[in-house]
């Protein structure tokens, strides 16, 4: 099955339409993955599979949803975005199965779910980052530092010229453009740069379409905007993409340097946390070793940066571990 790019992570709208039509079929209460979550007696599973979490990490698990029921159609998988913090809350309530986090979870997140009894599995299933870009033919600005990133981009900033983000810039007209407030993009940037989700200066030009940030900052000569890395990737032959100096140096955003964690802060793991009841679910488990054995193929379909093979080792050790539980 072929995943549109719709599921895009950076194209906010068109990613969370897929998303809320998944989630609004999701019953509530009681049971997270349903009553009927087993083989129906004739060897097909059925059931549902309830995910809520990160809006960052959602597009990526609304495409293995996707596939795994384009394959299981008696599966129904349910994909909110409540944060993932509210995912964890949620999760530790059980009230879902999966929990989807764009970071490990918390010592008091465990605590909530011991309290509650509620056991999990973490999945490291695909890495993240995003790109800084400017102008194609910018040629005084190469690297920025988080801190200008925030001086630039925090509530409030008056910063609108690049010789106030730096005095050696020249006098030039600093344009924004960036994903709109619907965006796990959008949710990202800021979390990482501005030290809130969803805190950001609000006189830029936003959109949830890439094409528009692109057309914007290739259109300005001192335009600047942000989007998935994999979106650059595509548009090269647009944009200038600007190095990232997160406290070790200035870092070229790469899949490399994503997956080898050196692209800090605007590169980072991606996780989905099963529960251990779910996973005594079949339905659960299924979906569960489908998202893991195909963690390349959903990363790329979502337009993720993909597991390193050493990341990929740990993945595939962590789910035979799971296999030998449920053997």
């Amino acid at each position: 099955m072929n995943i549109s790019t719709s599921f895009r992570r950076s194209r906010g709208p068109l990613a969370l339409t897929a998303v809320v039509m998944l989630a609004a079929s999701a019953c509530g209460g009681g049971d997270a993955g349903g009553e009927n979550n087993s083989g129906d007696g004739n060897g097909k599973l059925s059931g549902t599979v309830k995910i809520d979490g990160s809006s960052t990490v959602a597009p990526l698990s609304t495409a293995a949803a996707q596939l795994f029921m384009a394959e299981n159609a008696g599966v129904k998988v349910t994909v909110g975005t409540s944060g993932t913090g509210g995912g964890f809350e949620k999760f530790c309530n059980g009230e879902i199965d999966i929990s989807d986090a764009s970071r490990p979870i918390k010592d008091e997140e465990k605590a909530a779910c011991e309290e509650k009894g509620i056991g999990f599995e973490e999945f490291h299933v695909a890495n993240d980052g995003l790109s800084v870009v400017v102008n194609k033919d910018n040629d005084f600005v190469d690297c920025l530092t988080v801190e200008q990133l925030n001086k630039i981009w925090k509530p409030g900033s008056k910063v609108n010229n690049w010789n106030q983000v730096d005095p050696e810039f020249p006098d030039v007209e600093l344009k924004l453009f960036g994903a709109g407030t619907d965006s796990g993009t959008f949710d990202y940037f800021t979390e990482v740069v501005n030290g809130e989700g969803g805190a950001s200066r609000t006189d830029y030009s936003p959109s949830e379409d890439d094409n528009v940030t692109i057309q914007g900052v290739s259109g300005s000569e001192g335009g600047m905007g942000y989007f998935g890395l994999s979106y650059y990737e595509e548009n090269k032959d647009k944009l200038k993409a600007l190095e990232i100096d997160g406290g070790e140096g200035c870092v070229a955003p790469s899949v490399e340097t994503v997956q080898n964690g050196t692209y800090t802060p605007l590169g980072r793991p991606l996780f989905i946390y099963p529960s251990t009841t779910a996973l005594e679910k079949p339905a659960a488990e299924k979906f569960v070793e489908y998202y893991v054995e195909n963690h390349a193929d959903i990363a790329e379909k979502a337009q993720f940066v993909p597991l390193n093979k050493e990341q990929e080792a740990e993945l595939t050790k962590d789910l035979d571990a799971l296999r030998e539980q449920h053997s």
